[in-house]
């Protein structure tokens, strides 16, 4: 029988639309939804088929019989394992409570449903894992503008300049995102792009700096000094719009571009021509506020002055612009209904909301949560449900962690994958693959909102269930029908979509459903009640900083040289084939690439000797941690600084193509977890320092060889 749908791919965590077809429960095809990608598919999007082919993944549930993380496991059913969870979450509650429970999810439009589960079980602890990630970037535009991170998007397409500070787009590899850059640039924009090396990104850069690591900030305020002093900037829309821009004013005269160049490692005349162009294009310059800004002790404030940068150049609500996402509300129509549960009216086990009150308290921090485990306060937290989210790679420090989730009694990972949480916890519950599940109905917001959806291809191949299955079947076992009540997804489906007038043949034609037939903006000379700061107003000095006694101004502070001969900052990435380590024992993804290398400047190299392709011994500050990786030697990485790809250097011995393959960033990063930007709640992924030494190891392979 032969079939075809649309659906969302679940390669990364981009979830472009494909079209997918198969024939007698095998996929045959798959491809870019034609209607929103051209059939444009990504290397990570054609390696679905391999993933659900993969035998090296969890295959059934598996319940933990030896010691945690020693790999020994019993296969159980499904009734076994949902009453293993159920059973276990309710002694967890009559003996200490349901807050002594977390859910962590990765991001993404499905996170109502988590969300929503361990509420209704009466916890208010979901997290997720954008502590590692967005949370600074998000941090830094509530602070400005009163909404998240995702409360402006970007019309990169219509713009004559876009603006990158260490998002390498072109390795993150956001199709669409990415087609509108390449449009830009055809259509004659400018791309700059900011970072301590060399990346696919800046390679289509039309300028490039390569500045010296930890200094984003000072760029950015050697930029914002010289369009103040150029005036380049739109009065009008400051006047009516922004408060604070006297302070702004009296605040940047001493970071003048000779001392930002200085401070950053470039010439003096490549910032003052930087900006000439920023004035030639404005007010269609696009400074993108970061994504991955989860670096440096002061990248909520270089996020700040991004957002400040777009203010003074006026272009928000315009073409080539920011541009507030419409839903819709805004196309006059009905929403669609979400599964929702009121959060519990009790304090969080990591101290977002009042320990630390100037925090969203939306998914929290998950990286508080570890020494609030450890001390017990407010209360001791006894269980960890990881939703296709592993805290042990994403997060610093891992053995850390450990010291922290060896005082739970339950650790469930619910992953398509084996991930090193997972094989450290007690009870797998298999995930379906992408194209083996059916999603909840999602809107996604824009300039054309529309409803998505992700639809399964096949029935799975192994015996696994998808997130929906699963959760329902935990709040049927835990009394929680009332949040859960659907038997199937079609039930879900049609609820959802009951307010809205459509019914789901709406989404045969095109795989999704349009909200609008034209791009929706609003007015700009009405945009009072659209900034949800205590003023109303866009904060250049927010107030609620200030009440916190956190600065809304942050003076630069130069960060720190390596404190040893031998030592060099390490700088983390992403690469287009992998989505960090979810795909390195992909069958297809790990024979492009097997293994991550180590960048080293080729200065540096050449006083330890080291020429590509040698083996190189990477250590912790405190030797804990110590990985031996091939060299790549290149001028294309600042001289302070040593570059790997994330993702990789894990412990699992079930993935054999990914066992001990390369090296671990976050296992090097001994006691970062504790090291976090107090303002925006950010890790400092980026401040650990490691020994690098050419290795032993290469004068028997010389031998060999």
């Amino acid at each position: 029988m032969k079939k075809s749908v649309y659906s969302i791919c679940g390669m990364c965590t981009v979830r472009c639309p494909i079209r997918v077809e198969s024939q007698d429960n095998k996929i045959t095809w798959i491809e870019g939804n034609p209607y929103q990608l051209d059939g444009a598919l990504c290397a990570k999007g054609t390696a679905g088929v391999a993933m659900m082919n993969d035998t090296e993944r969890p295959q059934q549930p598996l319940i933990r019989v030896g010691a945690r993380g020693a790999g020994r496991w019993r296969k159980a059913s499904w009734d076994e394992a949902f009453d293993f969870v159920a059973d276990k979450l309710k002694t967890i509650k009559k003996d200490f409570g349901p807050e002594s429970v977390v859910l962590s999810s990765r991001g993404g439009p499905w996170q109502d449903m988590y969300k929503a589960f361990i509420h209704a079980y009466g916890s208010p602890n979901y997290t997720n894992h954008d502590c590692t990630c967005g949370r600074n970037t998000h941090h830094a535009s509530l602070s400005i503008n009163g909404v998240g991170r995702k409360g402006f998007a970007y019309d990169i397409k219509n713009a004559k300049h876009l603006v990158l500070f260490g998002r390498d787009m072109f390795s993150a590899l956001r199709i669409a995102e990415n087609n509108q850059t390449l449009d830009m640039l055809e259509n004659g924009g400018r791309l700059t792009y900011v970072d301590v090396r060399q990346t696919m990104t800046g390679v289509k850069a039309t300028r490039f700096f390569q500045v010296r690591p930890g200094t984003d900030y000072a760029l950015a305020l050697g930029v914002i000094h010289q369009v103040i002093k150029k005036g380049y900037y739109d009065k009008d829309f400051l006047d009516r719009y922004v408060t604070g821009f006297d302070k702004l004013c009296t605040f940047i005269e001493e970071y003048t571009p000779a001392w930002a160049a200085k401070e950053c490692d470039v010439k003096e005349k490549d910032i003052l021509a930087f900006v000439e162009e920023i004035g030639q294009d404005r007010p269609n310059v696009i400074f993108h506020p970061g994504w991955n800004l989860a670096r440096y002790s002061d990248s909520f404030y270089a996020s700040r002055a991004m957002h400040i940068l777009n203010v003074l150049m006026g272009n928000i609500e315009m073409k080539g612009g920011l541009f507030i996402p419409k839903g819709a509300g805004d196309c006059g129509k009905k929403g669609i209904r979400s599964i929702d549960c009121p959060k519990p009216d009790i304090k969080r086990g990591d101290g977002v909301g009042w320990e630390y009150k100037h925090f969203d308290k939306g998914p929290g921090l998950a990286h508080l949560f570890f020494s609030h485990m450890i001390s017990e306060d407010p209360y001791p937290i006894k269980a960890w449900i990881a939703m296709r989210h592993d805290p042990f790679s994403g997060l610093p420090d891992p053995e850390r962690q450990k010291l922290a989730m060896d005082k739970c009694d339950l650790l469930v990972s619910i992953d398509t994958n084996y991930s090193e949480f997972g094989w450290y916890s007690d009870i797998i519950l298999p995930e379906s693959t992408y194209l083996e599940r059916d999603t909840p109905i999602v809107q996604q917001k824009g300039l054309k909102p529309r409803l998505t959806l992700r639809r399964k291809a096949i029935e799975p191949v192994n015996d696994t269930k998808s997130s929906c299955e699963i959760f329902t079947a935990l709040a049927q076992r835990l009394g929680l029908e009332e949040t859960f009540p659907f038997k199937t997804m079609e039930e879900l489906w049609a609820w959802q979509l009951e307010p809205t007038g459509y019914t789901m043949a709406d989404f045969d034609k095109k795989g999704f459903i349009e909200l609008s037939d034209s791009p929706v903006f609003f007015d700009r000379e009405k945009l009072d009640g659209q900034f949800k700061t205590p003023s109303g107003k866009i904060e250049i000095i927010s107030e609620k900083l200030t009440s916190n006694n956190l600065p809304s101004l942050k003076p630069f502070v130069a960060p720190d040289k390596a404190p040893e001969k031998g030592m060099f900052r390490l700088i983390y990435g992403k690469v287009a084939i992998h989505t960090q380590g979810h795909t390195t024992n992909n069958p297809l993804l790990s024979e492009l690439m097997p293994t991550n290398t180590l960048w080293v400047n080729t200065k540096q190299a050449k006083k330890l000797g080291i020429v590509s392709g040698d083996l190189v011994e990477v250590s912790s500050k405190d030797r804990s941690y110590n990985a031996t990786v091939a060299a790549h030697v290149t001028d294309h990485v600042h001289p302070e600084a040593v570059f790997t790809t994330h993702g990789f250097g894990k412990e699992i011995p079930k993935q054999t193509r990914s066992y001990l393959a390369g090296l671990s960033d976050q296992k090097l990063m001994i006691g970062k977890l504790d090291e976090w930007d107090k303002a925006g709640g950010g890790v400092n992924l980026c401040e650990a320092f490691v020994y690098v030494k050419k290795s032993i190891r290469n004068t028997k392979r010389r031998a060999d060889l």
